[in-house]
C-alpha cells in the first residue's frame, strides 16, 4: 500500500514537534536566567503564560503554514523563516497578553530575554532534524525508490531525483535500453538491466518505482503493471499518454517530476497516525503481559525442551524489508530441519505455507505405542495463542501492527508469484483478516492472497478494531487457534 503523502500541518508533525520543544526549553530557560533557578510551571501567573505559549505556536504553526518547503530550505531561508515564525507567536502572545489585562504580571526582561533563546534553539534544532531526515531517509517511514528511465533520460532523471527526493532510505536505478547495472551515476546505483527490473523489484526492498515522462513507445506498461500487481506504488510522469491500469491514481510531485501515482489503496497521514497510536498502546500493554506469560510459561518451556525460551525468525515485512520476528519457543530445537522431512504432510499443497495437522516438531507432542497423540506445552501454547505473545515487542518497535497480514519467511517469500507479493504491501500484523475468517484453518493460499489483498485495498481504522474484537473472540473459543 502506497503511503499518501501528508497535506497542511500534518505533513511535518515532527517538525511541529520539535518547535513546540523548543519553546517549552526558552520559555524554561528565560525564566532560569531572570528568577533563578526555579521551576516556572510551580508559578500559577507563569504555567498560564507557559501554556499560551505552547497554543499559540502549534496554532501559528498551523496558520502559517510554517514548514511548507522546510526540506528545501537552505541555511538562510531556514534562518528567515524561523524568524518570521517567532516574531509571529512573539506578536499574537503580547496581543494575548494585552487583550486579557495581564501583562502587568509578567516580566518584561525574561520576555525579552526568551525571544533570541527560542530563535537560537529553534533554528539549530530544525537544521539537526533536517541533516538526520536526510542522512537517514526518514519521512513518514524508511522508503526505498526505484527509478527506471530510458537511457536518454536516465542522467537526467537520477540528478532531478538526487537533488529533490528527500525521504528515501535507499534509491536505485535501471536502464531500459543498454545494459549499465553495476555502474552509478550521481550517487545512485544502476542494479539491473530491462530483463531483470522485474526480477530486481521481485528479490529487492522496492516501496515505489519512478518512470519518468517518456515517448509511448519507450513507456514500459506492461512492467508498470507487474509492479502494481506486486503493491508497489508506480510513479508515472504524466507526459506519457497512459498509465498502469488499476488501482487508485492522484497526481503527486516527486522531486521536479508532477506523476501520476498508481496503488491498491491509499493511507493519509492522520489514519496512520491513529494507527500507529493503536499499535504503542497496544504494544505496551501486551509487553507487560508476555512479562507476566513468561513467568509461567518460560520455565514450562525449558523443562520441557532444554534451551531458548524465546524462537527469533527472520521474517519479511512491508514490500520485502525483513526484520526478527519473536515468538515463545513452542517447537523442539530442530524444528527448522525437520521441516524438510515432513514436506509431503504439507496441508498447503503448492508450500506456500507449512500447516500440519499434528505437528510431531512442536513440544510435547508424539504417538504414543497405542496410536493415541499426546500434546504438551507447545500445543497449549499455540492453541492458546500465548506463544505469539513475544511479537507485541515487534509491534512496539514499528516491525509489525497490532493489525495486518501475517509475514511469511524467507523461503515462502521466494516462492511468491508478484501478484503474491501484494499482500506484503502493508504493514504486517498479528492478526488480520484471514486470520478472523477461518484462522489456521484455510489451507488455500490464494484464498489468503485474496483476503489479504482485500483488508488492503480496504483498510479503515474501523476495521482494525473491528478485527482485533474478532482475533480476541476466537481466542477465547479456541476458534483455529495457529
Amino acid at each position: 500500500m502506497y503511503r499518501k503523502k501528508g497535506r497542511g500541518w500534518t505533513k511535518h508533525i515532527d517538525f511541529m514537534l520539535i518547535d513546540i520543544a523548543c519553546i517549552v526549553i526558552a520559555f524554561f530557560i528565560s525564566y532560569v536566567i531572570r528568577f533563578g533557578f526555579n521551576n516556572p510551571y510551580m508559578d500559577k501567573d507563569y504555567r498560564i503564560l507557559g501554556v499560551a505559549f505552547l497554543l499559540i505556536d502549534f496554532f501559528v504553526e498551523i496558520m502559517a503554514d510554517s514548514f511548507k518547503n522546510v526540506l528545501k530550505r537552505g541555511y538562510l531561508d531556514e534562518f528567515i523563516s524561523t524568524c518570521k515564525h517567532a516574531v509571529l507567536v512573539f506578536l499574537v502572545t503580547a496581543l494575548f497578553l494585552f487583550t486579557t489585562q495581564m501583562a502587568d504580571i509578567y516580566s518584561r526582561l525574561s520576555f525579552y530575554i526568551m525571544f533570541p533563546i527560542y530563535v537560537t534553539i529553534t533554528y539549530v534544532a530544525r537544521l539537526a532534524l533536517k541533516s538526520f531526515l536526510k542522512k537517514k531517509g526518514f519521512g513518514a517511514s524508511k522508503k526505498s525508490l526505484f527509478v527506471i528511465a530510458p537511457d536518454a533520460m536516465l542522467r537526467d532523471t537520477l540528478r532531478t531525483v538526487e537533488k529533490s527526493c528527500i525521504g528515501y532510505t535507499k534509491i536505485v536505478a535501471a536502464s531500459l535500453d543498454t545494459d549499465m547495472k553495476g555502474k552509478t551515476i550521481c550517487g545512485i546505483p544502476i542494479v539491473a538491466n530491462h530483463d531483470g527490473i522485474v526480477d530486481y523489484a521481485c528479490d529487492e526492498w522496492v516501496d515505489e518505482v519512478l518512470i519518468p515522462p517518456c515517448s509511448e513507445d519507450e513507456y514500459p506498461e506492461k512492467m508498470a503493471d507487474i509492479f502494481l500487481e506486486m503493491g508497489i506504488a508506480v510513479h508515472t510522469g504524466i507526459a506519457k499518454n497512459g498509465t498502469a491500469q488499476g488501482g487508485y491514481k492522484q497526481i503527486e510531485k516527486i522531486g521536479d517530476y508532477t506523476v501520476v501515482t498508481s496503488s491498491v489503496n491509499y493511507a493519509n497521514t492522520s489514519a496512520l497516525l491513529v494507527k500507529r497510536g493503536m499499535d504503542i498502546v497496544g504494544g505496551l500493554v501486551g509487553c507487560l503481559f508476555t512479562l507476566i506469560i513468561m513467568i509461567f510459561v518460560g520455565p514450562m518451556i525449558y523443562i520441557a525442551s532444554p534451551g531458548p525460551i524465546f524462537f527469533a525468525q527472520e521474517r519479511i515485512g512491508r514490500n520485502g524489508r525483513k526484520f526478527k520476528m519473536y515468538k515463545f519457543r513452542s517447537m523442539y530445537m530442530d524444528a527448522e530441519e525437520r521441516k524438510k522431512e515432513l514436506a509431503a504432510q504439507n496441508k498447503v499443497g503448492d508450500g506456500m505455507m507449512f500447516k500440519m495437522d499434528f505437528d510431531p516438531r512442536i513440544i510435547g507432542n508424539k504417538v504414543l505405542p497405542n496410536g493415541k497423540k499426546k500434546t504438551g506445552i507447545g500445543q497449549f501454547i499455540r492453541k492458546t495463542s500465548l506463544d505469539e505473545f513475544p511479537q507485541f515487542f515487534n509491534i512496539l518497535v514499528g516491525d509489525m501492527s497490532l493489525v495486518g497480514t501475517r509475514p511469511p519467511t524467507i523461503d515462502e517469500w521466494e516462492k511468491y508469484e508478484p501478484h503474491h507479493r501484494a499482500r506484503m504491501s502493508f504493514r504486517p500484523g498479528l492478526t488480520g483478516l484471514w486470520q478472523v475468517s477461518g484462522r489456521s484453518n484455510i489451507t488455500d493460499f490464494e484464498e489468503v492472497v485474496k483476503l489479504d489483498t482485500q483488508y488492503i485495498g480496504e483498510w479503515s481504522v474501523k476495521g482494525d478494531v473491528s478485527i482485533l474484537l474478532k482475533t480476541v473472540l476466537g481466542v477465547l473459543k479456541n476458534e483455529g487457534a495457529v
